[in-house]
């Protein structure tokens, strides 16, 4: 069963244009709590100067991934959340494709979670390790 704060894949993707994940492109393509799946392909204006995927498009696509899914993991009665930190391992780049990422949900507390992504190429090559501290915020009163 789903949880509570749980949309489908095409819900998220519905919240996804004006927002920069839309700007980018990036597509869920997989959701289930505690997992989500999300690509976006490999554009000129995606690279870096140098002509290979700009580190930011690669940060962009793993941390939304984190916060979409953070979502359903919710406690009740949360106000939302936000990224306190984030850590990423660049070990590869590409300059066209696809890139994909897979967020997992590694903790999921009454006032943190923690979520671990791996950016790969189209071609299945790990790209990146990435893992981001979400707050779990409260309403005030």
């Amino acid at each position: 069963m789903a949880a509570p704060g749980f949309l489908t894949a095409d819900e998220l993707n519905a919240l996804l244009p004006g927002t920069l994940p839309g700007l980018l492109g990036l597509t869920v393509t997989a959701h289930e709590p505690g997992r989500l799946e999300a690509a976006l392909d490999v554009r000129p204006d995606l690279l870096a100067p140098n002509g290979y995927l700009h580190a930011a498009t690669v940060v962009a696509l793993a941390d939304t991934a984190c916060g979409l899914a953070t979502r359903a993991l919710l406690p009740e009665g949360s106000a939302g959340f936000t990224t306190i930190e984030l850590k990423s391992n660049f070990l590869g780049t590409v300059r066209e494709g696809q890139v994909r990422t897979v967020a997992t949900n590694a903790h999921a507390g009454r006032t943190t979670q923690v979520w671990d992504a791996v950016v790969s190429s189209g071609e299945g090559r790990t790209l990146a390790l990435f893992r981001c501290t979400q707050s779990v915020l409260w309403p005030r009163g």
